[in-house]
């Protein structure tokens, strides 16, 4: 790979104040896909990028993106959190848009060898870490709806704080119920750049509310739970932790899977199906709704502690953080902090 580093380091921000996905390091990785193969990955400064106005991806999002952390050990070892998964959920998601797969080990030794000259950008306080952001976007300069020819790939990496201002303390979701995320046989499993447009008028209205983000429910009948605009979502009722099925309209969550994992080999049981509103509403009038949590890269865990139901807001666990979620929590964030060992191998050691 070509490396060029920049001569003109940035000033660093306050780690203590970062909040999420507002400072970026001074490098980042870049990748061009032309003629059929993907070209020699290139590490430079970080820098803007110039684009044509008739560039494909402005037009029609073609567009897929990932997200996942590095941390930094008491040791001092730079570490990720099961990078592998997330770059595979990106081909998968690069093969529903048209787009081309990419060499899953090339860009790992790309990207640990960013992470290493940009290692003093990694925060270390509790609650911190190196948010990574993997991209790709058509790059054909011409307009036409039909996949592009060409691609860039790029990476770039972020110090990051709580993803929600509140860090822990609950959340406030809005069920809704008259727009849609993604039906089945759409690119809801896909993490692309449309699903995510698509989500933003009724998260403005949500937030308009008074509530952090939307709940959404299924296309076709409007009353089985999916996931938050966020981060996938979890119920506890009558102690058995309950999230929705993958059935094709949902992101397959990274964290959603390590929570799964952890909680069952810790002793809970986890059951993945589809869970109805009416389900919610009856547990919660008869108390049996004992907590509710999301769980993504971004926040790790977020406990909620209130969801409204038409009109009505339904009060989860006091609106505090419940044992479950904060089971979970600990479990996954020691794990990737190096402070617990690593008993599912997940972590991925860069130096």
């Amino acid at each position: 790979m070509k490396i060029t580093q920049t001569q003109n380091k940035k000033v660093k921000p306050d780690f203590s104040k970062l909040g999420f996905g507002k400072y970026f390091t001074d490098h980042m990785m870049m990748m061009t896909y032309s003629n059929g193969a993907w070209n020699e990955p290139e590490i430079k400064p970080y820098s803007p990028v110039p684009m044509d106005p008739c560039t494909n991806v402005l037009h029609y999002g073609q567009g897929i993106f990932e997200g996942m952390k590095a941390y930094k050990t008491p040791e001092g070892k730079i570490t990720m959190f099961r990078a592998y998964d997330n770059l595979k959920r990106m081909n998968k998601s690069a093969a529903r848009l048209c787009m081309p797969e990419i060499d899953i080990d090339l860009v790992m030794d790309c990207l640990k060898k960013l992470l290493t000259i940009d290692e003093d950008w990694i925060p270390t306080a509790p609650g911190t870490a190196l948010y990574i952001r993997p991209f790709m976007i058509a790059n054909d300069a011409a307009l036409g709806v039909h996949a592009a020819h060409n691609y860039i790939f790029f990476i770039i990496l972020s110090p990051v704080g709580s993803y929600y201002a509140h860090g822990l303390q609950p959340t406030k979701i809005l069920i809704e119920e008259e727009y849609v995320r993604a039906p089945l046989g759409g690119t809801g499993e896909c993490k692309c750049m449309g699903n995510y447009a698509a989500s933003l008028f009724a998260g403005e209205m949500a937030a308009k509310k008074g509530y952090d983000q939307v709940l959404w429910l299924d296309g076709k009948e409007h009353k089985y739970v999916e996931e938050v605009g966020a981060m996938n979502i979890f119920f506890v009722i009558d102690g058995v932790v309950v999230t929705p099925a993958l059935v094709g309209s949902i992101l397959h969550g990274v964290t959603r899977r390590s929570v799964i994992e952890v909680l069952q080999k810790d002793g809970y049981k986890v059951e993945e199906r589809r869970i109805s509103t009416d389900e919610i509403v009856q547990a919660h009038k008869e108390g049996r709704l004992n907590e509710v949590f999301g769980s993504g890269t971004a926040a790790v865990i977020s406990p909620v502690g209130v969801l409204n139901f038409r009109g009505e807001d339904l009060v989860i666990n006091n609106n505090e953080m419940g044992a479950v979620s904060k089971h979970a929590y600990e479990r996954i964030t020691s794990i990737q902090n190096g402070t617990a060992p690593d008993e599912f191998g997940w972590v991925i050691k860069v130096n």
